[in-house]
């Protein structure tokens, strides 16, 4: 589990590269759009929630990628709509994001 301070690193890094090489929003998997669309958050507007992240919002990480030897994966969780959702953000060429819902 990451410091305080390593989270508040790593969302300045994670932003500021977003600001410059923009990011990479999967898109291949079902559940990542449906997710979207129940909370109601239009591609255009994904830049936006992430913008909002704040330390408060890590829930784990860096967690090593195993499935697409990738960079380590950190995960965020935030309430909309009453719903909680899980953002997992990494570092691969450009930043890769995904939203979808937490495994009950």
């Amino acid at each position: 589990m990451a410091t305080k301070q390593e989270v508040e690193n790593f969302l300045v890094e994670f932003k500021g590269k977003m600001r410059i090489w923009d990011v990479l929003f999967r898109a291949d998997r079902d559940s990542n759009i449906q997710a979207l669309a129940d909370l109601d958050i239009r591609p255009i507007d994904r830049k936006i929630v992430l913008e909002k992240l704040k330390a408060t919002d890590y829930s784990e990480g860096p967690i090593e990628e195993k499935l697409h030897s990738g960079s380590n994966m950190w995960v965020f969780v935030r309430i909309l709509k009453s719903r909680k959702y899980i953002l997992k953000s990494q570092w691969v060429i450009l930043t890769s994001l995904s939203f979808a819902y937490p495994f009950i």
